[in-house]
Formats: structure tokens, sequence, C-alpha cells
């Protein structure tokens, strides 16, 4: 347990015992998210995020590295990073195996024709779903958690991982029928 209360806007001291739970924290959610990202799109070829993509393992561990041993200091961020990097993890494993298992180019060819099968306000009416659903527990959280640093920060996370989803397979979305004329 902590030795005292930390408060959202509290730096932690470096290398006290705060933060070394907060880097541990950090470094297993990022990695989670890392390793999730590994066993779905080694060659990242169905990587979401532009940055990630652009900078590649080498580099995109590096930042991920300096970005942990940064912001273990702040509790707030922290835990909403940690958050946020857990459940992008969990979203990777759920469907790893089948991206695995076809190969980055078949499960790309595969969603692609899912995609021009389907409506495209279907899609985006689920996709909005899905997200709504996710931040209204964090909207929860924020309002009924009493405002500590766990509800906040646990709350934030799951609305900046809502918003992720949406966001960036709308991008997705978007740049793939803009390259197919639809």
């Amino acid at each position: 347990m902590m030795s005292r209360p930390i408060a959202m806007d509290d730096p932690i001291p470096f290398a006290s015992r705060e933060y070394f739970i907060f880097l541990a924290l950090l470094l297993f959610a990022r990695g989670m998210d890392f390793l999730s990202t590994w066993v779905a799109t080694p060659r990242l070829v169905l990587e979401g995020n532009p940055i990630a993509k652009r900078l590649g393992w080498k580099w995109g561990g590096v930042v991920n590295l300096v970005l942990c041993v940064g912001f273990a200091r702040t509790p707030l961020p922290a835990l909403i990073i940690s958050t946020t990097s857990v459940l992008v993890a969990a979203r990777n494993f759920q469907n790893a195996w089948l991206m695995r298992t076809m190969g980055e180019d078949a499960y790309r060819f595969w969603m692609s024709e899912r995609l021009a099968e389907s409506r495209p306000a279907l899609f985006v009416a689920c996709l909005f779903g899905q997200c709504l659903l996710f931040a209204l527990v964090g909207t929860a959280l924020l309002l009924l958690g009493g405002l500590t640093l766990i509800s906040v920060g646990v709350g934030i996370g799951m609305i900046g991982y809502a918003l992720a989803v949406f966001i960036f397979s709308l991008f997705a979305v978007w740049r793939w029928r803009r390259g197919h004329g639809n």
C-alpha cells in the first residue's frame, strides 16, 4: 500500500516506492499493448495508430520506455495511460489469433471484403455503440467514484480508449473507402 494518499496533481518523487509502483504499472500496460500488437500484426500492417506504425518496433519501444519513465512521476496520467493501454491490448488480443492465423495481408483483404459488403451506416452505428458503452462506464466512474485518483484515472482512461477506438477505426475505414472509390 502507498505510504500516504496520493493527490491527482502531486508529482511522485523519482525512485521512490510509489514511483516504482507507477513505473511497473505503466511498463506492464504498455508491454501488454506491445505484445498484443506483435501477436496480431508483427509487420505492423494492421496497426491503426499512424504514429506507432511510423515509429516501428525499435523506436516505438524506445519512445514508450522514455514515456513510462517520465509519466511514472505523475499519478493521474499514469493511470489514464495504463487503463487505455490495457483496454487496447484486450481489444488486440480479441482477434489477434485470427489475424496471425490468416496472415496480416489476408486478414486486411478479408476485412476489406466485409466492409465492402456492409452498409457504412451499420458499421458506424456498431462502432459508436461499442465506444459509447465504454465511455459511459468511464463517465459513471467519474461522476459516481468520488473523484478519487483511481476513479478519475480509470474513468478518463476508459473514455480515452473509447475515443481512440472510434477515431482510429473511422479514420481507417475512411482511408479504405477513399482508396476504393466508395
